[in-house]
């Protein structure tokens, strides 16, 4: 089976109004991968930044797969939330981006989103806290119900990743 190793750090984000901001981030692939060694999901640590708007996590990533087919390539999803002086977590922003597939070293910028909701969940949001959320996780990276949401852009995730692809040649892919 032809294998894709991922190593890298989700390194930071920037341009959220937000502060105190960590994230949640998971991968997903189609049926024909399986995951060899590693973690499907994790999360951040909460980081404030002192100067600027740039949040810094420096959380690594590494993720070893096999697969029978290029169907169903790795995403990776992303959920950045603030946490306020109360220990209060409310979303924001969603984001994805395909994990690429040429191998070397890649920077990638992951801009984000999150839905409004009503007025009154936005007045709700702005005195109380939290706000709509998705019901569906692969919402995120899946266009069907997506275009039908009312959302704001929120900041960019920033990622490092490195990619080494093993015996794609004798599947008839050239690396």
């Amino acid at each position: 089976m032809a294998e894709v190793h991922v190593i890298g750090q989700i390194v930071g984000a920037t341009g959220f109004s937000e502060s105190s901001l960590f994230c949640k981030w998971g991968i997903h692939t189609g049926a024909a991968w399986k995951l060899l060694s590693g973690v499907r999901e994790g999360q951040t640590q909460v980081d404030t930044p002192q100067l600027g708007d740039t949040a810094y996590w420096s959380h690594p990533i590494d993720l070893h797969f096999a697969t029978k087919g290029l169907q169903g390539w790795p995403r990776l999803h992303l959920q950045v939330w603030s946490q306020d002086s109360f220990g209060r977590c409310q979303l924001a922003g969603y984001g994805f981006c395909h994990v690429p597939s040429s191998p070397g070293t890649h920077q990638l910028d992951c801009p984000t989103w999150r839905p409004l909701g009503s007025w009154r969940e936005q007045l709700a949001r702005a005195f109380v806290g939290g706000g709509p959320q998705l019901l569906h996780g692969d919402t995120i990276y899946s266009g069907a119900d997506r275009y039908r949401l009312h959302t704001a852009a929120g900041g960019t995730v920033h990622l490092q990743l490195g990619l080494l692809l093993r015996h794609f040649d004798r599947y008839g892919v050239e690396c």
